[in-house]
C-alpha cells in the first residue's frame, strides 16, 4: 500500500519520518518509517510537520514538496547521483539547483537540502511519486487523519473566579529554514 505525504510527518526531536496512525487529545501517535516500525506518541511540546504541508523558498514564490520530491525522482531515475553529509557545500547547491533551478540560496540551507534528500531515501520505496497526494473524495465517511488531528480538544467550563492555568506547551508545525508550512 502507498503512503501519501497527508500521512507521512516529520516530528522534532525524532530522526527519520513517521507514519500518522492516529490522534488523542494531547498529540498524535506515529510510526517510524524505518524497518522497526516502532509505534510511539508525540506531545504538545514536539513540532509535527505533515509533509504535505511543507515548501521551499524559490524565487518565484513557494514550491510544494510534493513537486520537489516528484522532480528529484525523475533525476534519480535518470541517473544522478544523490548527495551526502560528506558532500562539500558547493556540491550540495549545485545538486539542488538540477533540482530546482530558482531556489533561493538565502533562504533554502544545504543542511534542509541534505533533509531533503534523507527523506527521499525514506520514501523512494514506500510512496509512489507519481500519485504523492490522496486524491479528492466527497461524502467520504472518513475524515482524514490531518483533519482529526488539526481538532482541538473541548474545553471545560470553569467558573469565573477560578485561576487561569499557564501552559508552556508549544505545538503546530515547524516553520524553520527553507523548510516552512504552507
Amino acid at each position: 500500500m502507498a503512503l501519501y505525504l497527508s500521512e507521512i510527518v516529520s516530528v522534532s526531536g525524532k530522526p527519520g519520518l513517521q507514519k500518522l496512525i492516529g490522534n488523542r487529545a494531547n498529540g498524535l501517535i506515529v510510526e517510524s518509517l524505518d524497518a522497526a516500525g516502532k509505534r510511539f506518541p508525540t506531545s504538545l511540546t514536539q513540532k509535527v510537520s505533515f509533509l504535505s504541508d511543507i515548501s521551499m523558498y524559490t524565487y518565484d514564490g513557494d514550491e510544494k514538496l510534493e513537486e520537489i520530491l516528484k522532480k528529484l525522482h525523475t533525476l534519480v531515475e535518470g541517473g544522478i547521483e544523490l548527495i551526502s553529509k560528506k558532500s562539500s557545500g558547493e556540491e550540495i547547491q549545485a545538486f539542488f539547483r538540477k533540482v530546482i533551478e530558482n531556489f533561493d540560496e538565502d533562504q533554502v540551507y544545504n543542511s534542509d537540502i541534505l533533509k531533503l534528500v534523507s527523506w527521499y531515501k525514506i520514501l523512494k520505496d514506500k510512496v509512489d511519486f507519481n500519485q504523492l497526494t490522496e486524491p479528492e473524495t466527497s461524502g467520504d465517511d472518513k475524515s482524514t487523519a490531518k483533519k482529526a488531528a488539526a481538532k482541538k480538544p473541548v474545553k471545560k467550563a470553569t467558573p469565573k473566579n477560578a485561576p487561569k492555568a499557564q501552559s508552556k506547551a508549544k505545538g503546530g508545525v515547524k516553520k524553520t529554514g527553507n523548510l516552512k508550512a504552507g
